[in-house]
């Protein structure tokens, strides 16, 4: 009793023990933790109107907004969340219950619109410019006149419920972050067509960052990195997302421009003052709708946008002397605005010849999606309009950019591997434990071993839930080989302690032997690891961080304690 009373009031222990509470306090464990917690907030969805925000990616796990029950029915699960929204109907209300509040959601109709082959005349508001004499001065003033215009009738339908816009994952248990490799979604590594600067490159992911959240994808990690020789790259891993999803967005340069023959008039981003994106304003073009094509369908979408006064007088400018021709009984300009993206011809509209020499701030924007069948190229119009529109509100990249490598992680063999991890290594530990029982005969030594490489274990998990360090396979690797270094070091310490007994030395003498060999293999260790905090564009840094953090922890937090340990226990 005295000796265990020595040990715990031992300064190295008492140190090794603070460290340990801390650790488990990053932790944070939770293994009772019920409900589904919220990854992320659709655009325009009845969540979003409900006042649900999004998560930020750098936010703690367990800070994140779990769901415990939707209308008092508990949801426990993803699939009973699922499970209730299927049975929703529309316009029904819902009472959401978190754990930071409640929130009222009503359900709204999914609708589709239809083209019919029935023609209508409609009457529409158009802005023109008139001159007024205001008392004895001649003013230019802009005035609303009624005109008529004909179009294909159309029909809006409605096709089931629309989801509630919420993407959900099972509430997290510790703030212990999971990588892609165990809990599913996209890598991938781009690299810059030419170097940039450090200005650019911090400009390059800004912008990558909000093409994302507008985009709609939330729980993003965007950061730069380089490999050994220099050669800059961007790592982008998307948790809960596709590769189709994200592969087009992130790799073109996103550069929009409407022209006039080789005259730029207005570029996505600072010309661009608004993007319509909610429904009165875009989505399937009314007048155009979808049209039976040779390989299949093509629907047209249409969205409007405001310019900023600049763009908008190049625009007036630039069309002041187009001549004015007569097409199917209207008028327009003989010249089109032809709008290109990455330098790729997507359109050409018409320029109606009473916005000759107009600074017009209201336009309409349109394209097109095409598919086998109706419900394939509708999907597809929308799917280029949305793009469209991100690249319209964030402007275009600084740079080209080359995909190197795409990794797309399912969820499932995720949690596989993060259960078979856990068994094995409490199985290494146990077995780790009885060898040196068998080796040493003496309890003194085995269990303060197995104590060390748990502490250790713990240490470094604790460390990556304080920083947000994402566990992923590599990670994992690392504290494999801190651990493995950590029981070497300790069995050094207790062959010299058992060898200085046979040759009666002091335990001074016998530690500095000891430690003289724990500190030139961590020193070898960590020079090892410093390049490959670089290599293979940064993808192996969380196993060089991982090891270098486990075997400092090692080296001046538990190694002491241990040698510590065994010689209240061992010394005579």
């Amino acid at each position: 009793m005295r000796r265990v009373k020595k040990v715990f009031t031992n300064l190295r222990v008492i140190i090794l023990i603070v460290a340990l509470v801390l650790a488990v306090l990053a932790i944070h464990p939770s293994p009772g933790t019920e409900g589904i917690a919220i990854r992320g907030v659709h655009k325009d969805s009845a969540a979003l109107k409900a006042g649900i925000q999004s998560p930020s990616p750098t936010s703690s796990p367990m800070s994140r907004e779990v769901i415990l029950s939707i209308d008092n029915m508990p949801v426990r699960s993803v699939e009973d969340y699922a499970r209730i929204e299927q049975g929703l109907d529309i316009n029904q209300t819902v009472t959401i219950k978190t754990t930071k509040g409640f929130y009222r959601l009503r359900a709204e109709a999914l609708t589709e619109e239809i083209t019919l082959n029935e023609t209508e005349t409609v009457t529409i508001n158009e802005t023109i410019e008139v001159e007024e004499e205001v008392d004895g001065t001649v003013m230019t003033v802009n005035k609303t006149v009624p005109t008529t215009a004909t179009r294909n009738k159309t029909r809006t339908i409605i096709t089931g419920v629309a989801p509630l816009g919420l993407s959900v994952y099972p509430a997290p248990t510790s703030n212990i972050r999971q990588g892609l490799d165990l809990q599913g979604g996209t890598r991938v590594v781009l690299k810059p067509e030419t170097d940039i600067s450090d200005e650019d490159m911090e400009l390059l992911l800004a912008n990558m960052n909000e093409r994302l959240n507008v985009f709609g994808l939330s729980d993003v990690v965007v950061r730069k990195t380089k490999d050994l020789s220099g050669r800059q790259y961007i790592l982008v891993e998307i948790a809960g997302a596709n590769e189709e999803e994200v592969r087009d967005l992130l790799a073109r340069q996103g550069k929009f421009e409407a022209r006039i023959g080789n005259d730029t008039l207005f570029r996505g981003g600072s010309d661009i003052t608004y993007v319509c994106r909610s429904a009165d304003c875009s989505g399937i073009d009314p007048f155009a709708g979808c049209q039976q094509v040779a390989d299949g369908v093509l629907c047209r979408f249409r969205f409007s946008i405001s310019l900023a006064p600049e763009a908008a007088q190049r625009q007036a400018d630039r069309t002041a002397d187009i001549p004015v021709v007569t097409q199917d009984n209207d008028q327009y300009l003989e010249e089109q605005l032809d709008l290109y993206l990455d330098n790729e011809l997507v359109d050409s509209l018409n320029i109606g010849a009473d916005l000759r020499g107009r600074a017009v701030t209201e336009i309409a924007i349109s394209g097109s999606g095409s598919g086998p069948t109706r419900d394939a190229a509708t999907i597809d119009a929308l799917t280029n309009m949305k793009r469209l529109q991100t690249i319209l509100i964030t402007g275009s990249l600084p740079v080209n950019l080359e995909i190197v490598k795409t990794d797309t992680i399912s969820p499932l063999l995720g949690r596989e591997f993060l259960h078979n991890a856990i068994l094995i290594g409490v199985l290494a530990i146990l077995t780790v434990a009885a060898m040196v029982f068998v080796r040493y005969r003496k309890i003194a030594v085995s269990l303060p071993i197995t104590i060390t490489m748990a502490s250790e274990i713990l240490l470094m998990l604790g460390l990556a839930a304080l920083i947000g360090w994402n566990l992923d396979l590599a990670a994992i690797a690392g504290i494999i080989i801190a651990a493995g270094t950590g029981v070497d070091d300790q069995i050094v310490i207790v062959d010299e302690i058992m060898r200085g007994e046979r040759a009666a030395s002091n335990w001074r003498e016998r530690f500095k032997r000891a430690f003289f060999i724990i500190f030139s293999a961590y020193f070898a260790t960590v020079v090892a690891m410093v390049p490959l905090l670089f290599a293979g564009a940064g993808l192996l840094k969380g196993f060089a961080f991982v090891t270098i953090v486990g075997v400092s922890f090692g080296v001046f937090v538990t190694r002491p304690a241990y040698a510590a340990v065994v010689e209240i226990l061992l010394k005579k």
